[in-house]
């Protein structure tokens, strides 16, 4: 009698605790930020928490150790379920685990204390960088271990995903953080003046492009089709999009340099590029939108579909913007405006924690033993909390942007400005409390997240949950438990 083998939903369920721990202290360290804007006393004149040393504490918080959590836990639970295998190698699989936890506390922590490489998403020091390089190419050595090992012949387009997602982080982390280390607080770039700058928002964009865009693709694919219990719309057009998307975006990271000493040529380049980019952008959302054709009545009843559902609507929403700023014309009057932190945050706060949030909703009971979410209207309050929310913060930051966009380019008939720097600060002033409030709006959805997820794990917990064992022989495709592709 051969042996039962079981799905390793261990190290899904730490990260899945990890992700609703450090959502709530990386938007706690937003929402505190979001103050001192308004107002300054807040920072106690502690260089420690004054908002240029927390706010990449922010962005690392968020991006990485909540986002970077939800990707590497829901990647280890697809890869298991859409290969009929469990996951390889527990021992390195349990030590992404504490080594990505490990990678985001000295993170969080030297970053406030000033050692920093002032580098958009790659401020740690080098042997920080170090660790999180080994870790990934851990993760990576798990993911593409398992795939090897599959009983299903066909590899599902999520996993498609994930591996670009896998390969393009660990590429982009080890070329932009080349540096020369001269002691345990300091080191420097290879690279100097202008070049540095083009291989930072390379690096930069492309963190967008496969942390926060291809990532969550990934994620949207698989459940997605799960949650509306039917087939991915169009699965040959997930196909497509997943090529058009890899090859297009690596190209686009020049539009954050428009109007700056890169070569003009190059930030044609990036506009070009960005404005196609369009296309596979919208080709993903309307894949997704499109698979709840003749379940729409589940916005009604299902939270997790509310938040998928809108999480589309957002992607597709942000990328047509993030187009529309790449134009020249456009980006002189938004660059270096709030209407960019609008944007920022209509992808992050609409695309990436709604499609996140929602996905870890359809997870989190099957990991953790339980037919469902462990309150319903929890899950509710949650959605309308967050939804709230991130309109309220990005309606007032669009308005900020445009505002400050429009002062700054106003001129007198002889040509002088027509009003200060100040005057724009003060014009913008009370939108920066409507920021703030939709910030602890979304904030309080997350501890609402925390709670029901809490209260689901009992089982968890007190460890008397059965682990699933895997299919021992390949099924027939539709008894295949990830979703089918659909002809077309």
């Amino acid at each position: 009698m051969p042996t039962t083998e079981y799905y390793n939903d261990r190290v899904v369920r730490q990260f899945l605790l990890a992700a609703a721990v450090w959502g709530i202290i990386g938007m706690s360290v937003g929402v505190y930020i979001a103050a001192e804007l308004y107002w300054p006393v807040l920072n106690f004149d502690i260089p420690f928490i004054t908002f240029s040393r927390l706010r990449p504490d922010h962005t690392f918080g968020v991006i990485f150790a909540f986002g970077g959590s939800a990707l590497i836990g829901t990647c280890y639970y697809v890869v298991q379920r859409t290969s009929h295998v469990r996951l390889a190698y527990d021992r390195l699989a349990a030590f992404t685990f504490w080594g990505w936890q490990l990678v985001c506390i000295l993170a969080m922590v030297t970053v406030p204390a000033g050692l920093t490489q002032s580098k958009e998403y790659a401020e740690s020091e080098w042997w920080i960088d170090i660790l999180l390089a080994i870790v990934w190419i851990s993760y990576g050595v798990v993911f593409f271990a398992t795939l090897a090992r599959r009983r299903i012949k066909h590899i599902y387009v999520a996993c498609w995903y994930y591996g670009a997602f896998i390969v393009a982080v660990a590429l982009m982390h080890i070329v932009n953080n080349l540096a020369i280390p001269v002691s345990w607080t300091k080191s420097y770039p290879i690279y100097s003046g202008v070049v540095d700058a083009m291989v930072q928002w390379w690096y930069g964009h492309n963190a967008v492009a496969f942390f926060l865009t291809t990532g969550f693709l990934a994620m949207m694919y698989y459940f997605v089709p799960r949650q509306a219990q039917q087939p991915l719309w169009s699965y040959r057009f997930s196909i497509v999009n997943f090529w058009a998307l890899i090859s297009v975006y690596m190209w686009a990271g020049a539009h954050h340099l428009m109007y700056t000493a890169l070569p003009d040529w190059v930030q044609s380049v990036g506009m070009a590029f960005s404005i196609v980019l369009l296309m596979p952008s919208w080709g993903s959302a309307a894949n997704g939108l499109m698979t709840f054709n003749g379940v729409w009545h589940k916005l009604k009843t299902d939270p997790a579909v509310k938040f998928m559902v809108m999480s589309l609507v957002f992607y597709a929403a942000a990328t047509t913007e993030g187009t529309m700023m790449a134009i020249k014309t456009v980006n002189s009057l938004s660059h270096y405006t709030d209407w960019t932190i609008a944007h920022v945050h209509s992808g992050s706060l609409g695309w990436v924690a709604m499609i996140t949030i929602g996905s870890l909703y359809a997870m989190a009971p099957k990991v953790l033993g339980k037919p469902a979410m462990h309150s319903h209207k929890a899950m509710e309050l949650h959605f309308w909390l967050h939804m709230t929310g991130t309109l309220l913060y990005v309606v007032s930051m669009w308005t900020a942007g445009v505002t400050e966009g429009e002062m700054w380019r106003a001129t007198l008939p002889d040509g002088a400005l027509k009003y200060g720097f100040l005057d724009s600060l003060i014009a913008i002033k009370p939108l920066y409390v409507i920021r703030w409030f939709g910030g602890v709006m979304i904030l309080s959805g997350m501890w609402v997240m925390a709670w029901n997820l809490w209260h689901t794990a009992g089982d968890a917990r007190a460890r008397l949950i059965k682990p699933i064992p895997v299919p021992v022989a390949e099924p027939a495709p539709h008894q295949i438990p990830a979703p089918l592709p659909a002809a077309g």
